[in-house]
């Protein structure tokens, strides 16, 4: 993991109390199928009872290993994918079982910026079109000068000349359509941005650029509320209010960064934080690097009890058995672990 030059520190949150986004037991099962019949064999448990609150304003980091769940969660909340169960409150409204046709007035206020700034991309389409895609489909403009004023208006939020609108994709660096993608994002005016690894396709003095971009936009729209998707906890660090750790389609641990690096509480999460690099060589040199153990379990056959039970160097029996719940262990800060008591670590 690389630390990123020149990346300005988060923010201080708002400070709103307001609950905008609140997901209950969320799970999210892909059907395994055989034969011509297409017989339903077994399910791949993506994500398998997530539970978090988010505050309006606030920047939630969703960190784990490539597989854990988590790119499979923020296309949840924004409906890509409909959820096998679970609730998920969104100002207030119950979003998850809505019909399309109810859920469609909300979509412009649910964005998600994706990994890949190749594909994500209509090829065939200009930088202007596409970011001006939204304004179109959820009719938010009146007049041709208007839909104009508003594209020229995004593209300098991104820092993108406007005369770079007529240009197609193939014709931009990794960096600029990332920054196209930003722009597509905030078209509807969202309110809630899902961030799916936006940074993780680029070199490291780009990330740092975007990263700065984020944190800038969310400072000038105070109500702009970020759930950002990382494999890579000192990514995540910079720009989160509170980082949720996941593992194999749950959440173990989840508090503030300076908490979490500070006192992190779960086997697992120290194991990660072990593998972050530090700049200081010797400190590098002195530090304890934590490896875990055989290999994470497969989604279509996880462990019962606690889900990390097979790689945990703290396991107690009852961890084979027993599913741990986020339980309160300190000020805003949660840990799902049996043998960790409620009030302290």
């Amino acid at each position: 993991m690389t630390s990123l030059p020149n990346v300005a520190q988060a923010p201080a949150a708002t400070g709103s109390d307001e609950t905008i986004l609140e997901v209950q037991d969320l799970k999210m099962y892909f059907p395994i199928t055989r034969g011509l019949l297409k017989r339903r064999v077994g399910d791949i448990k993506a994500v398998d009872g997530v539970s978090f609150k988010l505050r309006k304003g606030e920047t939630l980091g969703l960190v784990g290993e490539s597989g854990c769940g988590k790119t499979t969660v923020g296309r949840c909340l924004c409906r890509l994918y409909k959820p096998t169960a679970g609730q998920i409150w969104f100002n207030g409204k119950e979003i998850s079982s809505l019909p399309e046709k109810e859920f469609r007035p909300l979509r412009s206020d649910i964005s998600i910026i994706f990994q890949d700034p190749y594909g994500s991309l209509d090829p065939r389409q200009t930088a202007g079109s596409i970011v001006g895609e939204p304004l179109r489909i959820h009719k938010l403009v009146k007049s041709k000068a208007e839909y104009n004023e508003r594209l020229e208006s995004l593209f300098a939020k991104v820092g993108l000349a406007s005369n770079l609108m007529p240009r197609y994709p193939h014709e931009f660096s990794g960096g600029q359509r990332q920054r196209i993608g930003i722009a597509r994002a905030l078209a509807g005016d969202p309110s809630l941005i899902i961030c799916d690894e936006p940074v993780s396709a680029l070199d490291v003095s780009i990330q740092a650029q975007i990263i700065n971009l984020l944190m800038d936009l969310r400072e000038g729209q105070s109500e702009l509320t970020y759930i950002f998707i990382a494999h890579d906890l000192s990514v995540v660090k910079h720009i989160s209010d509170r980082i949720a750790v996941m593992y194999l389609g749950r959440i173990l641990e989840i508090t503030t960064p300076e908490e979490l690096y500070a006192n992190p509480i779960h086997p697992y999460t120290r194991a990660l934080l072990s593998a972050v690099c530090v700049p200081d060589p010797d400190i590098e040199a002195s530090r304890a690097r934590i490896v875990l153990e055989g290999e994470v379990p497969s989604p279509v056959n996880p462990p019962a009890g606690c889900s990390f039970h097979t790689r945990c160097p703290d396991a107690m029996p009852a961890c084979r058995t027993t599913v741990p719940t986020l339980k309160q262990v300190g000020n805003d800060h949660e840990v799902a672990c049996l043998a960790v008591t409620p009030g302290g670590g």
